[in-house]
């Protein structure tokens, strides 16, 4: 039998990947293949690179296990796979489909010209519950409110994740040529992506790992819990999401075999929340298959006439980057996405908020940084993030509505002990004065070792007065 190739991409696992199983059962000799492709308007960010290299790491081991080779190649996708048909004979492609509108076009491509040689070529479901194409609303069209959204895809059926065989798969007798993993130059050549190891292990084993931890001693609090970023509240699952170590069917499983005893699904409000967080990653996803602009345009186009403040040599925006902007909430956020490639999300809404709203900075400026900074960087679920933060996108949280970053710190850091750890400089200021040290009397600062506009910013910007021009904006732009 002729070989067949599957492609892997963001669905690098072996464990519930469709297209996969399918070639395996199939019974012919299986050849898996990753293409980097060249640059695109998308291109994975410094940090997505450091995670995809070592994911790929762990791929290779996991299918050499089953007497498999990873064959990875660089360049042009539709050249490369001429070449890999050419050299390994195969007569069939398999893939998991994606839903990024780069994507999307790409796959069309790639399965148009393999018809045309004659190829059979299959794509498969794996990287969500419910495709996007497959889920309209009453009047036939895309959601754009989550609630109904997910009230409908709740009624739908999941299907169970798909499994492989038991051994090693058949091999074809001659492996095309392939490049070792190191060739790719995914690692950072500075020392920037140093920690993240201590936070992170990014492949399927970690992945599976992470979900049972998971699941065995921090859902039941995950309700109250997420929302408090000092805590390992959250699941910790969205960078194995996105680069598909785990499969959300997998997920979903596991989340059915631990309600079965009671009967009840979901069983409990922890639960129940997490539930939803898998929906609204489902919901992004829906939305930027049904609005493939929105990575770069506002889905409520009244907001592109907003009147953003300007910056023009960039001062407002790298004091946010770089966690300068003397409300200590904001900088210990953005200080842990630099050192961890990751934020805790709450804090995500409540830095999101102060760009939009108290800088008066586009949306797309953050997504741009998070999107190269974030070990998760998801164009569907960043893209939703930030149109949610700045009013602008599907079921958004109103512009009018703005995260006072002083109330927020005081209410989900209460103790200070999540600033305390990523804004060292504060470390000794008391929890009354820590979210609003501004305030704090001279010789409180001076005890803890603090000097505002020395070792520790003063606020770039005043509240009151930041609040009142974002109100005015949004008014010239309803004007």
């Amino acid at each position: 039998m002729k070989p067949t190739l599957v492609l892997f991409r963001n669905d690098l696992r072996l464990d519930d990947n469709p297209a996969l199983a399918a070639a395996w059962q199939a019974g012919a000799p299986v050849i898996p293949v990753f293409l980097l492709p060249e640059a695109g308007a998308w291109t994975p960010g410094g940090a997505s690179r450091w995670w995809l290299h070592h994911s790929l790491v762990s791929l290779s081991a996991a299918l050499a296990r089953r007497r498999l080779r990873l064959v990875i190649r660089r360049g042009s996708v539709l050249d490369e796979l001429d070449s890999l048909v050419a050299e390994s004979g195969a007569g069939a492609v398999y893939w998991n489909r994606r839903y990024e509108p780069e994507g999307v076009a790409a796959d069309t491509e790639i399965k148009s010209r393999l018809v045309a040689q004659g190829l059979d070529a299959r794509s498969f479901c794996g990287g969500l519950l419910f495709e996007p194409h497959t889920v309209r609303n009453r009047q036939g069209g895309p959601f754009q409110v989550f609630t109904p959204f997910w009230r409908h895809c709740l009624g739908l059926e999941v299907q169970p994740p798909s499994t492989l065989p038991e051994g090693p798969a058949k091999a074809p007798l001659r492996w095309p040529r392939g490049l070792p993993v190191e060739e790719l130059g995914l690692l950072p050549r500075l020392g920037w992506a140093e920690a993240f190891p201590r936070h992170w292990q990014p492949g399927e084993e970690g992945a599976q790992a992470r979900l049972r931890e998971f699941l065995a001693s921090r859902i039941s609090g995950y309700d109250g819990d997420r929302d408090i970023p000092s805590l390992e509240g959250t699941s910790g699952l969205s960078p194995h999401l996105h680069f598909g170590e785990i499969g959300p069917r997998r997920v979903h499983a596991q989340l059915l075999v631990r309600c079965r005893e009671t009967g009840v699904f979901p069983a409990s409000k922890g639960e129940e929340r997490f539930l939803a967080e898998l929906g609204w990653r489902e919901f992004a996803h829906h939305l930027l298959f049904h609005f493939p602009d929105t990575p770069l345009r506002p889905l409520r186009r009244q907001y592109e006439s907003f009147p953003w403040a300007e910056d023009p040599e960039g001062v407002l925006l790298r004091a946010w980057q770089r966690g300068q902007t003397g409300y200590p909430i904001v900088d210990a956020g953005m200080r842990q996405l630099w050192a961890t490639g990751w934020m805790h999300n709450r804090v995500r809404m409540i830095a999101g908020s102060f760009l939009v709203k108290h800088l008066r900075l586009p949306w797309q400026h953050g997504a741009r940084w998070f999107w190269d900074t974030l070990v998760d960087a998801d164009l569907a679920s960043n893209t939703l993030g930030w149109q949610w933060v700045a009013g602008c996108g599907a079921d958004a949280s109103p512009y009018f509505r703005i995260f006072n970053p002083v109330l927020q710190g005081e209410k989900f850091d209460a103790d200070g002990a999540y600033v305390r750890r990523w804004v060292p400089e504060l470390a000794r200021v008391p929890a009354k004065h820590l979210h609003r040290p501004w305030e704090a009397p001279a010789a409180v600062l001076a005890l803890a070792g603090v000097e505002l506009g020395g070792n520790y910013p003063a606020p770039v910007v005043d509240h009151a007065q930041a609040r009142a021009a974002a109100l005015g904006a949004l008014s010239r732009m309803r004007e």
